[in-house]
């Protein structure tokens, strides 16, 4: 398919090319041809030759990605998000001396592809949540993810990786005190949504209405 030439939109049309980039981007997410917001914003704005920068948001595509799915994947999306979901009540149960809450997509049913389970846990060490997962018997890679806070704070905590049948789990490792403080969302620089154990079961439930 031949590309359109770049070119700058008229200042009267600047809404329409904005719900433009919010769509394609939401499409790309969909289809898995991004694996992030910025990287589906960066995207659709070259597809559709659009080479001036407005403020497309996060929450905007977040919500076009919903509306998207709900419209051509309904049923599928519907059957993924309850699977992640008790694939998530599964683990936070095993992890539960660790206090596990939801985060993500998964809590926000704004699902990618391959979308992960992404838990924060609580502890005194990651040291102790490595431990824990070798009794198991669950075999993880160490990595480390950037959080921010309010007040332009950062954090670099330890991220535990590892796959649970066909399910990706991400586990971040907060200090025993770190639900008192939330990060921000990197959606909507708020702060972040959690849920825990007895929340996502309800979740579950509500789905099977």
């Amino acid at each position: 398919m031949k590309r359109p030439r770049n070119h700058r939109i008229p200042r009267g049309d600047t809404s329409r090319a904005q719900r433009q980039l919010v769509q394609e981007a939401a499409r790309l997410l969909a289809h898995g041809e991004a694996g992030h917001i910025d990287e589906a914003r960066q995207k659709a704005a070259r597809r559709l030759g659009i080479t001036s920068h407005w403020p497309v948001d996060n929450p905007a595509i977040e919500q076009a990605l919903r509306d998207y799915r709900e419209l051509f994947h309904k049923d599928a999306q519907a059957e993924q998000l309850r699977q992640l979901r008790r694939e998530a009540l599964h683990a936070m149960r095993l992890l539960a001396p660790f206090d596990p809450h939801l985060v993500g997509a998964v809590l926000s049913g704004a699902l990618q592809p391959d979308a992960p389970v992404h838990l924060h846990l609580f502890a005194d060490s990651a040291e102790s949540v490595a431990i824990f997962l070798m009794d198991q018997n669950i075999y993880s890679e160490l990595g480390e993810r950037r959080v921010r806070y309010a007040a332009g704070q950062e954090d670099r905590l330890p991220v535990y990786r590892f796959m649970a049948g066909n399910t990706r789990l991400e586990l971040t490792i907060f200090s025993a005190h770190g639900l008192r403080r939330r990060p921000l969302s990197p959606i909507d620089g708020r702060p972040m949504a959690r849920a825990n154990a007895v929340a996502v079961a309800q979740l579950l439930e509500e789905d099977a209405l």
